[in-house]
């Protein structure tokens, strides 16, 4: 681990930032490993003190671990893996960009196929999921995978769109929730679940859905505008944080102001909180992985 110290990690463009104690962490990022192509999909493990992520280019999913330090390979080949999550009973799901699929990891190790296919076309490449605290699976599915050979595998979209889609906890059943995207990427639900949101790379903003009863959003609105953006998370107080490439680490406001950004020397993939206070940020950017002790906490991981 390495420690880069940089006066400008904080950037206060609101006083809300500074009000909510959103520049009070550490005054440096910790540089974990520094070994990747690209790398994406960081996950916290709070079992196992542990954290999984995404090497997409070279097919792997890497684990770093918080009480020794080292880093291991945790899959290979890994599907060109993208985005991690946790299901209710802390199963991993993961987003296969390669094979075109999201799978669960069981205890014994072996893969359970939870979406590969909608109306029997053959998915994309689903690149982010989240969990809603009904079992559901909501999940991202751009074209980034099957545009060229580097994070996937070239091949024709069957679909013929970027959606988002549901996945039935009991039934299966693999429905359209969301059309219209350009390049849909990370999701979030807000802290009550009323809201599901989700970024836009190439439309470059985060769009807003009120999420119904029966699992149907509506109210489809821009909720701000953010370049490059990528995965988006909430803490505790309704933040939303959002990794912005080149832009760093925004952070935004609950009415949809930015109201501060943390400088990264790389360009920006993915952010997570974890770490024992669930303080601690995550962030994979290009070849590296880094953390950032923060004197703000993500949203609790079991809703």
């Amino acid at each position: 681990m390495s420690a880069i110290a940089d006066l400008t990690l904080y950037e206060i463009l609101d006083e809300r930032f500074r009000t909510g104690r959103c520049a009070n962490g550490d005054a440096r990022l910790d540089r974990l490993y520094d070994g990747c192509r690209w790398a994406e999909g960081p996950l916290y493990l709070p079992a196992w003190r542990q954290l999984v992520w995404s090497d997409i280019p070279n097919d792997r999913m890497l684990r770093w671990d918080e009480a020794t330090g080292t880093v291991s390979v945790f899959r290979s080949p890994a599907g060109h893996s993208n985005g991690n999550t946790l299901d209710r009973e802390g199963r991993l799901i993961t987003c296969e960009q390669g094979n075109r699929r999201v799978t669960r990891t069981e205890p014994d190790g072996s893969l359970t196929v939870i979406a590969d296919r909608i109306d029997g076309k053959r998915l994309n490449s689903p690149n982010d999921a989240v969990v809603r605290s009904d079992g559901s699976i909501w999940f991202s599915d751009p074209d980034f995978g099957i545009t060229s050979d580097y994070e996937g595998h070239r091949a024709p979209s069957e679909i013929g769109a970027c959606n988002l889609y549901r996945a039935d906890p009991s039934t299966g059943e693999v429905r359209t929730v969301a059309d219209g995207f350009l390049g849909p990427n990370g999701l979030v639900f807000s802290p009550d679940e009323s809201e599901l949101y989700a970024a836009d790379t190439r439309a470059g903003h985060i769009r807003a859905f009120k999420v119904t009863d029966d699992g149907t959003l509506t109210g489809d609105r821009v909720f701000a505008t953010c370049p490059g953006v990528d995965n988006i998370r909430f803490d505790d107080e309704g933040r939303l944080w959002a990794a912005a490439m080149e832009d760093g680490v925004r952070c935004y406001a609950a009415d949809g102001t930015l109201i501060g950004r943390l400088r990264i020397p790389e360009p920006v993939s993915n952010i997570a909180f974890g770490g024992a206070k669930n303080n601690r940020l995550f962030i994979t950017a290009t070849t590296s992985l880094y953390s950032l002790v923060m004197s703000v906490t993500g949203l609790p991981r079991v809703l």
